[in-house]
């Protein structure tokens, strides 16, 4: 098991503190995103946003201008440019908030690092574009790199594949596709302290396996890389609480954040800030509390008492 680093290293002279599980806020520019398409019609809008989400909890803000829905049409460059770089820019004048970019295409990230960005979401893990992770190293700025199968328009929500994915073990294929990514990343100069890996929770795996990722998650805490994890308001999770729509996965997607932040997963991106801000708190103020029970060595007993069917 190697050391995971104390903060992760961003642009501009920024990092991110890992000193406890913080929260990457999403702000997607687009009109076809799954949850959020649409709902930021202006600049001013999507800034305002951004700072709400800031008040509210979040460490980071992730703007994108391409949406990676399953079915999903690709956005060019100069389209992706023209929604996210004004919020950007916009962000930046009013808040110090780390943001990143979340692109898949190195002409994007560097207009966005330019804006005032600080980190470069990428969700094929550096492979669509070659130019990209050579700008993220020149750059010496955060780099995330997600688990992937497919792209986004032959991808299918995690419920409705019609031939699911196969894996030997998908905890341990996923996390060993992630270290080759990260490797890679290295190899061409990207610093270590810079890259956060994210197990691509909802791209190219099934319900099952979502939660098989999510459950086991502290297999990708091992490798030393910090973890982003991002369940928010997915299909896997609606078909788990029969929430239709986004909109209705809201508790559901904040339980599975908690989770994931008691694990010790350091960042976590989701829509609803505020209310996995508040879930947070308080699943923090019961952690503290278990490890006073351990020191007074009542916990086994706490535990037998536990409900067995929750």
């Amino acid at each position: 098991m190697t050391a995971t680093s104390s903060a992760w290293l961003l642009a501009n002279g920024r990092e991110l503190v890992l000193d406890r599980p913080r929260l990457m806020g999403i702000l997607n520019a687009t009109p076809d995103s799954f949850s959020d398409g649409g709902r930021y019609g202006t600049v001013e809008a999507a800034v305002h946003a951004a700072l709400l989400m800031e008040e509210a909890g979040a460490s980071m803000i992730d703007v994108g201008g391409e949406s990676t829905r399953p079915g999903a049409e690709p956005v060019s460059p100069a389209e992706q440019i023209e929604r996210t770089v004004p919020v950007i820019a916009g962000i930046r004048d009013r808040s110090s908030v780390p943001i990143s970019i979340d692109t898949t295409r190195a002409e994007v990230a560097s207009a966005a690092l330019d804006a005032g960005a600080d980190a470069i979401n990428d969700v094929s893990g550096g492979l669509d574009d070659p130019d990209l992770l050579g700008l993220a190293a020149a750059s010496r700025c955060g780099l995330v790199l997600m688990h992937r199968l497919q792209r986004p328009g032959v991808e299918q929500y995690s419920d409705a594949y019609e031939d699911e994915p196969v894996y030997r073990d998908v905890v341990v294929d996923v996390r060993d596709a992630l270290l080759s990514l990260a490797t890679r990343a290295e190899a061409v100069g990207v610093q270590r302290d810079c890259i956060m890996i994210d197990p691509g929770l909802g791209f190219g795996k099934t319900v099952e396996q979502n939660w098989l990722l999510i459950g086991r998650i502290r297999a990708f805490l091992a490798t030393g890389y910090p973890v982003l994890g991002a369940a928010s308001r997915k299909s896997f999770i609606g078909a788990v609480t029969g929430g239709d729509q986004p909109r209705d996965r809201v508790a559901a997607s904040v339980a599975a954040a908690c989770w994931m932040a008691a694990m010790g997963v350091q960042l976590i991106r989701v829509h609803d800030v505020r209310e996995t801000a508040s879930a947070m708190a308080s699943v923090s103020k019961l952690k503290d509390s278990c490890m006073q029970l351990l020191e007074e060595e009542q916990v086994v007993a706490t535990l037998a008492a536990f409900p067995s069917n929750i």
